[in-house]
């Protein structure tokens, strides 16, 4: 049985391999040592370019749109505007002029 120990190694560096007879050969620890570093070095190439990607994107694009609290300043404002308006709405004077307005219309149109 061969046990890997994979802990007392660092990256490409031999590592301790435990046989059935319980002796210890170093080996690498990566067979295919020779393909895993263009593997890394191709991941992080990708995830650079990603990055600097979106970071231009980020950068040339305006800020269109609002944030959450620019939202929220928004929504009360339109929220005070709503409650004078009823407030204005429902007042006495408003009610008689918009109720004088109403029979003008249907006295010109009966």
């Amino acid at each position: 049985m061969v046990t890997w120990r994979a802990e007392s190694a660092r990256f490409g560096e031999p590592a301790a391999k435990t046989t059935a007879s319980g002796g210890r050969r170093a080996v690498r620890r990566f067979p295919s040592f020779g393909r895993l570093p263009k593997a890394v070095s191709a991941a992080r190439s990708r995830v650079r370019r990603a990055v600097v990607r979106w970071t231009v994107i980020a950068r040339t694009r305006g800020e269109a749109g609002m944030s959450t609290a620019e939202y929220a300043v928004g929504t009360i404002a339109a929220c005070g505007f709503a409650a004078l308006l009823f407030k204005i709405v429902t007042s006495n004077e408003v009610r008689s002029m918009l109720t004088a307005l109403i029979q003008k219309a249907l006295k010109l149109a009966g």
